[in-house]
């Protein structure tokens, strides 16, 4: 399923993204935490009450301190100053106790969403699939830091704004029409009465400024939204540069890099600057409502203060209230802006969560896309591969109608042109790419490691790199050890506890050494290799190879490899080659078995090697056919 880029989204399209999102969110009051985030809220409800009852009491107490000064009573003056000190500790003390609660809400909540996201994300292969198609899920990784972090903190405070807003409003529009009363004028010689004339004035007021902020900032939101992409963007792009530090340096790539890093700054500079412009609208109208409503209820009470009707204490508890409700009427002016950035990052986090729903679909129903069946091989296989074709998630083959059967122990290399689908196949094969169509059959319980041709090296110390995906504790130092000599990185043997970047640290080959310590590690019982030996120079390629075959004599490997030297450490070789409609297996051969004694150093010696170095009869897909009688392989 795509989804539109935000900035192109009409509004039918905005408001699913955010019920999507509320659908997803909802979950951290309605699951298994639910005890934990109903507690936390009600606490908050609480703490909040409390907290507009204080700041009722200072407003009574705001009165009685100032008719106590109009009368010139030291005596009540100081009783006030006294009050004032329990309400001050009181209101402080609540203060600190919303925050908290509210932090602590924010936190287990932002903790729960990205945890369910991120486990979506990792099931299935999905993070990786969400390359392979279309959709608005780009920089998956920023999502689930920044935005699912403003996703999920902004509404919590937004709640604990809105209702201290609604008690403030309610608290101090009654004490508003009490201490104001009605207002009585006479105009053209016929008297008027405007009862609770400050609520009027408080409500009026703020319909005013509240429209004022709608209208002005009305393309705020799309403004922020453009922010928050184009800093994404340009985020990849710093991203793109430092995983690939190591290729452009080697070719002088930087001044091309700065070029692309100028235009990605280009358009963030640009949406900040019409961020900049909504700013100065919006601000024109807070500053504005800033100045101006504290002044509003002294004004309309002084008429009633110059005649007696209001004492001074009254005034200036009216003042305060008029400030309070207007605050409360406010409160969306005042937020506005916040809550477009909230409004951005839920959709940006929604679109993601969208991508993974069509996967999911994808999975469960193969709608639209098609899925290759998985299934339990028959005895004596430990692959099968049934009419297999490979598509991409839009339906063009890459791979069609592929036939193999693979047996125990057996070593089988993949060939072709570059761009034939052999690594797609693999991929396939290896369960990462689920589009197309025909039955995969795997032994049951098979355990399968996949070597890429760039393998990944984790964040920490070398060990973890070297066992990964284990963790520490599962295998002994020894066993590390002897796997970094075997492989020939003894030179790092002292290092193996040491943090730092190994990623860049190492080289290419030292990477791909790496991963054949792991493969002694782990002992799996099917290898899949693609290029896996590619950064390598022909020498350590056969070292690394030659111990393969000493150290796991009865794994099973299939390998992607272009390397006509690698047909010495396998028993077949299959051919791919580019066809109408997608490429096909044109050659299924058998190879000289590298297990006879003397053989593979017989045709490492060989020349001309893109060549069988013995003639072998050609076969269908999938035939497993004997070698010829009197073809002994010598």
């Amino acid at each position: 399923m795509q989804v539109p880029a935000s900035s192109d989204l009409d509004k039918s399209k905005r408001k699913y993204l955010l019920r999507r999102f509320w659908q997803t969110a909802s979950g951290f009051w309605l699951g298994e935490r639910r005890v934990v985030a109903w507690t936390l809220t009600l606490i908050l409800i609480a703490i909040v009450a409390g907290q507009v009852f204080i700041q009722y009491r200072i407003n009574v107490w705001n009165r009685a301190i100032f008719d106590a000064l109009e009368k010139k009573d030291a005596g009540e003056v100081f009783t006030q100053a006294l009050i004032f000190l329990p309400l001050a500790l009181t209101s402080i003390g609540l203060a600190v106790a919303i925050v908290f609660t509210r932090m602590t809400t924010q936190r287990r909540w932002r903790g729960w969403l990205t945890e369910r996201i991120v486990d979506r994300w990792l099931t299935n292969g999905r993070y990786f699939h969400l390359n392979l198609v279309k959709g608005d899920h780009d920089n998956p990784e920023y999502r689930m830091a920044e935005d699912v972090r403003i996703a999920s903190e902004a509404p919590v405070d937004f709640a604990a704004g809105l209702l201290s807003a609604f008690l403030s409003a309610a608290t101090f529009i009654a004490v508003l029409w009490f201490v104001g009363g009605a207002l009585t004028f006479e105009l053209g010689g016929v008297s008027y009465t405007i009862p609770g004339f400050l609520v009027l004035a408080a409500v009026v007021y703020a319909v005013l400024a509240s429209s004022a902020m709608a209208f002005i900032g009305r393309s705020y939101v799309r403004a922020s939204e453009n922010k928050s992409q184009q800093e994404a963007e340009f985020r990849y792009v710093l991203t793109r540069l430092r995983e690939n530090g190591e290729s452009i340096a080697l070719i002088a790539g930087e001044e091309e890099e700065k070029i692309g890093l100028r235009e990605s700054m280009k358009g963030v500079l640009r949406s900040w600057r019409e961020m900049c412009r909504q700013f100065m609208r919006t601000t024109t109208v807070a500053q504005t409502s800033f100045l101006v409503a504290p002044v509003i209820p002294v004004i309309l009470s002084a008429p009633k203060f110059l005649t007696g009707e209001m004492s001074l204490g009254q005034v200036m508890q009216a003042a305060s209230a008029f400030v309070t409700v207007q605050t409360a009427f406010n409160w969306l002016v005042d937020n506005y802006p916040r809550f477009a950035d909230w409004a951005a990052s839920a959709r940006r986090v929604s679109s993601l969560i969208v991508s993974l729903d069509a996967l999911e679909k994808a999975e469960a129903e193969d709608e639209g896309w098609g899925r290759i069946e998985q299934g339990e091989a028959s005895k004596g296989n430990v692959l099968e591969l049934h009419n297999v074709s490979v598509t991409l998630d839009d339906g063009t083959v890459v791979v069609n109608d592929a036939d193999v059967r693979i047996k125990p122990g057996e070593r089988v290399l993949f060939v072709g042109e570059s761009g034939s689908g052999k690594s797609t196949l693999v991929r396939a094969i290896a369960g990462l790419w689920p589009w197309g169509k025909g039955k995969i059959l795997k032994a049951p319980g098979i355990d399968m490691f996949l070597m890429p041709q760039r393998p990944y090296i984790p964040i920490g110390a070398l060990r973890r790199a070297v066992i990964y995906p284990k963790a520490a504790e599962e295998v002994d130092s020894k066993q590390v050890v002897e796997a970094l000599k075997a492989v020939g990185l003894e030179m790092h043997e002292e290092r193996l506890d040491e943090e730092g970047p190994w990623d860049q640290t190492l080289s290419g080959g030292e990477k791909q050494r790496v991963a054949f310590a792991r493969l002694l590690i782990h002992r799996p019982q099917v290898i899949v290799m693609d290029e896996a030996t590619a950064a390598l120079d022909k020498d350590s390629q056969t070292e690394l190879m030659q111990l393969i075959h000493k150290k796991l004599p009865d794994t099973t490997i299939i390998s992607v490899g272009h390397r006509p030297e690698l047909e010495a450490f396998h028993d077949r070789k299959i051919t791919l080659e580019h066809k109408p409609g997608g490429a096909r297996i044109v050659q299924d051969i058998e190879l000289p078995s590298s297990r006879q004694p003397g053989l593979l150093q017989r045709i490492l010696r060989r020349d001309g090697r893109d060549k069988p170095p013995l003639s072998v009869p050609e076969r269908h897909p999938g035939d497993r056919l004997a070698k010829p009688e009197g073809n002994s392989g010598a």
